[in-house]
């Protein structure tokens, strides 16, 4: 069954889903001595790097297990609880995101994608090494990876578990849920997948369309960097620094695979429930030329699914509070927060 809410009326800012009650509100240990959280570091092997995350869990995990969720981050050298050097403020999207979460009785797991915080850093051999360690289907991996560092500790139900991924994050835990389904079986399969600010349409689509907004100059030149990307599978050299920003020296394997990966096709092979969030005001992902596609793959579908748009959301799914804000600061946005946990408690019974 699939349900579409698209709030996108001017002036529609009232909350998506009144009467659903603040994860908080829903918590069944309110008010009893196992509320509160607990939070554990952990390194496991990715696909040929070490990553390091955070392990939050609520402490009713003490008593019974309790579902859990890999968090994965978005592009650039986003760290695990969300934060990227290059942003002109913290974020903290995916810290808040396990608060949420460990709130209602679901664990997290979040960690640095490789080369980024404390997991294996960046190869400072030759150009082909750092080729070799930043391929897409490593990046994958390493989602899969985490997942199954998830089901290895003993509070988790290996039979309630799901991934969600933020922007470029939702990319590949899609490509990485397919995988987990495809091999895993039993009570240790992926159960649910959330896609939050996640492009619908080829990323080469979608960078596109950002430089035409953004930088429309240098569109051109942009298309035939992709290009030889897309056939070589090497960034070209001696790009200028604004080309480098998009096209990393080292990135072209990485961007060859991701410039070309279909996620509306990825998801509507995916028998598996899946849950799209997205902010009306994302300047990044824009509602709806690059979400339509994944909610017209969920309607290929007969898993369970949803698509819920919120007004006056960023792409970091934060309220905007005036119209050139980027929505970099402040909380997750309730209506955000609320459908999250309202929908992943009953899938995973938390």
């Amino acid at each position: 069954m699939i349900r579409r809410r698209a709030l996108v009326a001017a002036g529609a800012l009232t909350p998506l889903a009144a009467g659903i009650q603040s994860p908080r509100a829903q918590s069944p240990w309110k008010g009893h001595y196992a509320t509160g959280t607990k939070e554990r570091a952990v390194r496991f092997g990715g696909a040929g790097a070490t990553l390091a995350g955070t392990l939050l869990l609520p402490l009713w995990s003490e008593l019974q297990r309790v579902p859990g969720v890999v968090l994965v981050a978005g592009s650039g050298p986003t760290d695990r609880d969300g934060n990227n050097p290059l942003a002109p403020a913290r974020i903290d999207l995916l810290k808040q995101i396990a608060g949420l979460l460990a709130q209602a009785g679901i664990a997290s797991l979040r960690y640095d994608k490789r080369g980024i915080g404390a997991s294996t850093p960046r190869p400072t051999g030759t150009l082909e090494e750092q080729e070799r360690f930043f391929t897409w289907d490593n990046f994958v991996g390493d989602v899969a990876a985490a997942h199954g560092e998830l089901l290895k500790h003993d509070e988790i139900k290996p039979y309630a578990t799901a991934v969600l991924g933020h922007s470029e994050g939702g990319l590949l835990a899609l490509a990485a849920a397919g995988a987990l389904a495809a091999r895993a079986t039993g009570t240790r399969r992926l159960h649910g997948l959330v896609l939050a600010a996640t492009p619908g349409r080829p990323l080469a689509e979608v960078v596109r369309a950002q430089i035409a907004r953004s930088a429309p100059t240098l569109l051109e030149a942009a298309e035939r960097t992709m290009a030889t990307v897309m056939t070589t599978g090497h960034v070209p050299a001696g790009l200028p620094r604004e080309q480098q920003v998009l096209f990393p020296p080292y990135a072209g394997p990485f961007l060859q695979s991701a410039l070309a990966f279909d996620p509306a096709e990825a998801l509507a092979g995916l028998d598996l429930a899946a849950l799209i969030l997205q902010g009306a005001a994302d300047r990044q992902v824009v509602p709806m030329a690059d979400v339509q596609p994944l909610i017209d793959a969920l309607g290929r579908r007969t898993a369970p699914g949803e698509a819920v748009i919120v007004p006056g959301v960023s792409h970091n799914l934060k309220l905007i509070t005036w119209p050139s804000d980027p929505g970099f600061t402040g909380p997750v946005a309730p209506a955000i927060a609320d459908k999250l946990v309202s929908w992943l408690r009953p899938l995973l019974g938390a």
